[in-house]
């Protein structure tokens, strides 16, 4: 008859293998899920890299109505707004739009904006060229500023997508930048 308990060990050492193994695989899911999402644009993520714009024919028989929504996390006491919430774009046309930050709290406030894009594989066709959430931004106390982006939609976005929305969500990152709020403050 065999050993039962070296049965029971073996089972024992396969099932910690087995939550070991699954609890590596929660942690790598996160950073593989960022890689997969910067490759395909899927789930409205941007990159967060100037594009250089080459002139080129803009698609006049086409319009694209973008809308622009502004969202402050929670515990960011900052204002946050965008001046014009909708543009209609031919494809391949720069586009100018501002978005107004002021931080009414008594102190330094570094601030970072990260974009999302709905439905999320029109992310790959928005291209920006310049844009506030590609660096950090510091407002003193009582500080008010003018944030540009300026975009163009791909002539290449697919004939059916007439339409999408590009959030900026905006995040207090003070705590992860103690030199530039002692500098400025």
């Amino acid at each position: 008859m065999a050993n039962p308990q070296g049965q029971h060990n073996k089972i024992i050492i396969k099932l910690v293998a087995v939550v070991l193994g699954m609890f590596g695989f929660g942690f790598a899911l996160v950073p593989l899920y960022d890689v997969f999402c910067d490759l395909t644009g899927l789930n409205g993520r941007t990159s967060n890299k100037a594009v250089v714009y080459e002139v080129m024919d803009i698609d006049e028989s086409r319009l694209i109505t973008v809308e622009f929504i502004t969202h402050i996390s929670k515990g960011m006491p900052w204002q946050f707004e965008v001046q014009t919430q909708q543009v209609k774009v031919h494809p391949g046309q720069v586009e100018q739009i501002n978005f107004i930050a002021k931080n009414p709290s008594g102190r330094t406030i570094v601030g970072q904006a990260v974009p999302s894009v709905s439905p999320g594989t029109a992310a790959i066709y928005l291209n920006k060229i310049e844009c506030f959430c590609f660096e950090q931004q510091v407002l003193t106390a009582g500080q008010q500023i003018a944030m540009p982006m300026r975009f163009y939609v791909d002539p290449q976005i697919p004939k059916d997508m007439t339409y999408f929305t590009v959030q900026y969500t905006l995040y207090d990152v003070s705590a992860d930048n103690p030199t530039l709020v002692q500098n400025r403050g």
